[in-house]
């Protein structure tokens, strides 16, 4: 049902929406609340605001504290952190096999394993071996849903996802959307998300 809707917007390179990726189903699915992975790509986000790279490394103090809030943030959730040595990655093939596996009842558990391979074991997912990894790992054929991803189709379907991300002013990552069209920004919003919905569905 719509109503029951809760769109995640979120980015792979995102520290944040590693924690509400890590958290969002134990919220949402006792309240009967289906949530839409929306994968997509902040770069041209960051582009369009003059920055060529995250803010967080735009700005070093606000990045340091990025840093060590996650930590906390990870560690009062029990949830496995690990700092990649690059940061942001920019995990263009993850999120193009995300766009392409959007219908499958295997995108949230793909995303799950892309996000714990970067952020929980600290690994490179800009390559094709973790994207691999993850694809075999969860019983489907790589070469195949690899093959998919780079199609023009994935790819225009990921440029018109971009799109409307900017055309309903997201502007960072994890972004929820509810059904009513309410837009939460932040990992800290993810409840009051929630709560939204569940009066207003």
């Amino acid at each position: 049902m719509p109503g029951r809707e809760l769109e995640f917007w979120f980015d792979f390179a995102s520290t944040y929406s590693y924690v509400s990726a890590r958290r969002i189903d134990s919220l949402a699915s006792p309240s009967g609340i289906r949530i839409r992975w929306m994968p997509f790509l902040l770069g041209p986000v960051f582009a369009s605001q003059g920055w060529d790279t995250s803010p967080f490394n735009v700005y070093p103090a606000k990045g340091r504290y990025m840093w060590r809030d996650v930590e906390r943030l990870c560690a009062r959730h029990a949830i496995e952190f690990q700092r990649p040595e690059v940061f942001p990655q920019f995990a263009l093939l993850a999120t193009r096999v995300a766009t392409a596996g959007a219908a499958e009842p295997w995108l949230p558990s793909f995303c799950m394993w892309i996000f714990h391979a970067e952020y929980g074991r600290g690994r490179d997912i800009t390559g094709p071996e973790v994207v691999t990894e993850a694809l075999e790992r969860l019983g489907l054929d790589a070469a195949e849903w690899m093959s998919r991803a780079q199609s023009p189709e994935i790819k225009q379907m990921l440029k018109d996802r971009v799109a409307q991300a900017q055309d309903r002013g997201i502007f960072g990552a994890p972004t929820f959307i509810t059904a009513d069209g309410e837009m939460f920004w932040g990992d800290d919003r993810l409840e009051q998300a929630i709560e939204w919905q569940l009066k207003h569905r």
